[in-house]
């Protein structure tokens, strides 16, 4: 048998080799630009680092709520005071103005004297001295109304001995001599004297003085009231921080640190205090000043005007009022601290 050819047979691919696959690139994403943080300062040396503190005293508590509203209670009083001493104060300047300008001359009747021609005589006096804008003789009737709530209606003055009264306006008062025209009355007119409103005048200053002085020392009063009520509250905000205060103190924290927290925080309370207190005393000032201006003709509004003319408080009344808040304020704060000082040297 003739040799057949051999078969060749397909080479086969080893196992081992894995079919080649294609990489997909992904796209690369675009680059944001980086924000530079600012660097911190590194301390310096012995410096160490101090975390943030809270309050030695809280902000709110009861106790501050408190002394809040008998600050405010307080500073109301005190400005009340201010403005009712500033309302008497401007009446009796504006009664002693009135005063100044009006001299009243009284000629009385004498046996044998015609009261008309020396009233004639006083009236030309009078005219001839500077100073003096107007001057009238009181006619019959208005001296017929002055004497009628004491003597009735249908008076004769005919039969009674009633002085006559000459009214004098004067227009500057620092230019009229009030003792040369009162010797001329006297040589010239018989049975006239010279009423200049001295006494009165006197006597409203007195009373504008007294005024003044018991103002002053009810808000003497008040303000002793509240000081004594800032010290039992510094007391009292001390008792409930005394483990705070007293490690403070034994660590080496100095007095003048730890009263000037306290401080700060009173300082806080007084203010709030006062502006309220003061707000509220001017709140009452105006509707006060509303209420005399719209009920004019009312018994009530009337009888205040009469008594003190235009019932408002004026500027300086306002600026009182600012300078008790501010006064307030302080005498809170320096209260706080000299209570604070006072308990670190008894522990001491």
């Amino acid at each position: 048998m003739a040799d057949e050819p051999e078969k060749t047979q397909p080479k086969r691919k080893p196992a081992s080799a894995a079919p080649k696959v294609r990489s997909v690139r992904k796209p690369a994403r675009p680059k944001l630009p980086m924000r530079k943080l600012p660097k911190k300062k590194p301390p310096a040396k012995g410096e160490a680092k101090l975390r943030p503190t809270g309050p030695i005293v809280p902000p709110q508590s009861v106790a501050g709520r408190a002394l809040t509203l008998v600050v405010a209670i307080m500073s109301f009083l005190a400005c009340l005071t201010v403005g009712a001493v500033s309302i008497v104060w401007d009446s009796a300047n504006d009664w002693q103005n009135d005063l100044v300008r009006e001299v009243t001359i009284q000629i009385r009747p004498v046996d044998g004297v015609d009261m008309l021609r020396e009233i004639d005589k006083a009236v030309a006096l009078s005219q001839e001295f500077p100073g003096i804008d107007t001057v009238r003789a009181l006619s019959d009737d208005e001296t017929r109304d002055l004497l009628q709530p004491w003597l009735g209606e249908g008076l004769e003055l005919e039969s009674l001995p009633v002085p006559r009264l000459i009214q004098i306006t004067v227009d500057d008062p620092e230019a009229l001599d009030l003792g040369e025209l009162r010797n001329e009355l006297n040589q010239q007119v018989r049975g006239a004297s010279l009423d200049d409103h001295s006494i009165w005048t006197s006597r409203l200053s007195a009373m504008a003085g007294a005024v003044v002085l018991g103002g002053f020392a009810i808000m003497a009063l008040v303000f002793g009231s509240m000081v004594l009520s800032v010290v039992f509250a510094t007391q009292a905000a001390m008792a409930g921080n005394k483990d705070v205060v007293s490690v403070l103190h034994f660590v080496g924290a100095e007095d003048v640190f730890i009263a000037r927290e306290f401080q700060r925080h009173f300082l806080v309370l007084g203010l709030k205090g006062g502006i309220s207190g003061g707000l509220i005393a001017t709140v009452g000032f105006l509707l006060l000043d509303l209420f005399t201006r719209q009920g004019t003709g009312q018994a009530g509004s009337d009888q205040l005007s009469a008594l003190f003319g235009s019932v408002s408080v004026s500027l300086p009344g306002y600026l009182g009022v600012i300078a008790v808040v501010f006064l307030v304020a302080v005498l809170t704060a320096l209260t706080s601290g000299l209570a604070v000082k006072a308990h670190l040297k008894r522990v001491d």
